[in-house]
């Protein structure tokens, strides 16, 4: 009976500890390709059909061997890569393929003001208003940064963000630290 209780411990210890880890293919595979990123696409036995850098276009569209134009854009690596598979199976039987995300050029925000260096930076991982600010150099020492505004499209729908650093900084208001989402753009007046 000690057994069988141990055994039905680690049982549900594992599922819940499998179930709570999020691993970096997960993280790759709720992504959404978009135009501008660069992928690696693998087919397992067709060095021909595998290419490490394929430009996603403007059009959202890639160039693959034997199918021509394919949509990419809107779909995550493993939708390509099934979308790929699928059009392969008239040419290669059982085809495998690895679709890989070499660099995220689509998702972009903005810092704009009294910061050490405005412009367009990658959103490359999950990331906060205080990272941002820390990619874009700091604050000038004419910066108000008790009214940094966030200007974000939600649901088609323009969005203001009141964000006070100074709050943050002291363990205030936490709330406002928020994630930045691509075409964010934070203004520091």
């Amino acid at each position: 009976m000690r057994k069988w209780c141990a055994g039905l411990c680690c049982l549900v210890a594992m599922v819940v500890w499998g179930a709570s880890t999020v691993t970096a293919a997960d993280v790759e595979d709720q992504y959404l390709i978009g135009s501008g990123d660069i992928l690696e696409i693998v087919t397992w036995k067709e060095p021909a059909m595998s290419l490490e850098e394929v430009l996603v276009r403007l059009d959202g569209k890639v160039s693959f061997p034997l199918l021509n134009d394919v949509q990419a854009a809107g779909l995550t690596p493993l939708e390509l890569k099934k979308s790929l598979e699928s059009g392969l199976k008239a040419y290669v039987p059982d085809p495998v393929i690895r679709v890989s995300i070499r660099e995220a050029n689509s998702k972009k925000f903005y810092v704009l003001g009294e910061v050490e260096e405005t412009g367009e930076y990658p959103l490359t991982k999950q990331m906060r208003v205080l990272q941002a600010f820390a990619m874009a150099g700091g604050f000038t020492e004419w910066a108000s940064k008790k009214e940094i505004i966030l200007l974000r499209t939600e649901n088609g729908e323009e969005k203001l963000y009141r964000i006070n650093y100074n709050d943050i900084v002291k363990g205030e208001h936490l709330e406002q630290n928020l994630k930045i989402r691509a075409d964010d753009t934070i203004i520091v007046p």
